[in-house]
């Protein structure tokens, strides 16, 4: 299956690394034109750099820009444009006893988490119905719908993702336009490393350190490893294609098998 994203512009909101670094790159290694993002400049460019120096020749753009903000949100709109596919993958995690997170962390992870993509969708959703073709991803997470006691306030930003995804779907009915949520598994990252030896210890070498995470802490996954960011990657490229034209609304799994159930 061949899958060409020539002659389209993407946005993936939070890709200076990890998750959002891997969807930018296999989007341009399948021809889209790239906007990666960071807060950063200097973060925000090199993970530019990172995708042209994986797929030599492609288009990408830096813009640093906070898009936990309006302010932020309206400063990366000025300098994008228009787009034809949206990737909201900007968020934040941390392990937190529940009885512990106070008012403002509840508000803060869900400003980042939740309503960073609620305002891109809200800019450019309206083109791309008037255009007739668009796709919105939301990267979600299995912990949407399996609540980590670890990270509720976390739980809660994914699950409410998917009701974001689910209701702007249905305004984008028959127009062309594809909203979705991408539900990822536990996935190899930097900040997923440093997450892993803060439950499980820092002394221990980084293989065994994942498959003491893995039996002790996401025990259901049926691949019994971490996912890979290109893993993801692969399935946004998909998603952003002609060929996905009938899939909108959905919450789609590249969990590993994670959530013990036949529907999320």
């Amino acid at each position: 299956m061949q899958i060409e994203l020539s002659g389209r512009r993407a946005l993936v909101s939070g890709s200076s690394q990890g998750i959002g670094l891997a969807i930018a790159t296999e989007l341009a290694r399948a021809g889209a034109a790239v906007v990666v993002n960071g807060r950063g400049a200097d973060k925000t460019n090199a993970a530019a750099d990172e995708v042209r120096k994986e797929v030599p020749g492609a288009e990408v753009t830096a813009v640093a820009a906070d898009l936990a903000s309006a302010e932020g949100a309206e400063a990366l709109r000025e300098q994008v444009g228009e787009l034809d596919i949206l990737v909201n993958n900007l968020g934040i995690f941390g392990a937190k006893p529940v009885l512990e997170i106070d008012d403002d962390e509840w508000r803060r992870y869900f400003e980042v988490n939740v309503l960073s993509a609620v305002r891109l969708i809200r800019m450019y959703l309206p083109g791309m119905m008037e255009r007739g073709f668009g796709r919105v991803m939301n990267i979600a997470s299995d912990s949407a719908v399996v609540t980590p006691l670890e990270m509720v306030h976390y739980g809660m930003t994914k699950t409410a993702l998917l009701a974001v995804t689910r209701g702007y779907a249905k305004a984008a009915a028959g127009t062309g336009v594809t909203v979705n949520s991408v539900m990822a598994g536990p996935t190899h990252t930097p900040g997923v490393e440093d997450f892993v030896h803060e439950l499980v210890g820092d002394d221990l070498p980084w293989d065994e350190a994942q498959r003491r995470f893995m039996k002790e802490h996401r025990p259901y996954s049926l691949i019994q490893r971490l996912i890979e960011p290109p893993e993801i990657g692969n399935l946004v490229v998909y998603l952003s294609s002609e060929l996905a034209s009938a899939t909108t609304g959905g919450a789609v799994r590249v969990d590993g098998g994670y959530v013990d159930s036949i529907l999320p």
